[in-house]
């Protein structure tokens, strides 16, 4: 009897493979976006201002005032 060679493993599926290239495909677009500044100024900091505000819960309260006539 010769020896025959171990079966190979199954294939993985086709929707494995597209899968796996789409999310390659991906992580490789959301690389170069920030690797080359196309994907913006992310972060807290963005909607902030660019002074030394107060953040915008203090600005609001400090900002509020009653209205004129609610003292009469």
């Amino acid at each position: 009897m010769a020896d025959s060679p171990p079966p190979a493993p199954p294939a993985a599926p086709r929707w494995v493979k597209v899968f796996a290239i789409i999310v390659g495909v991906l992580i490789l677009l959301v690389v170069i976006a920030k690797l080359t500044g196309l994907g913006g100024d992310h972060g807290p900091g963005r909607h902030m201002g660019t002074g030394g505000a107060a953040p915008v819960g203090v600005a609001a309260i400090q900002a509020y005032a009653p209205p004129e006539d609610s003292y009469r």
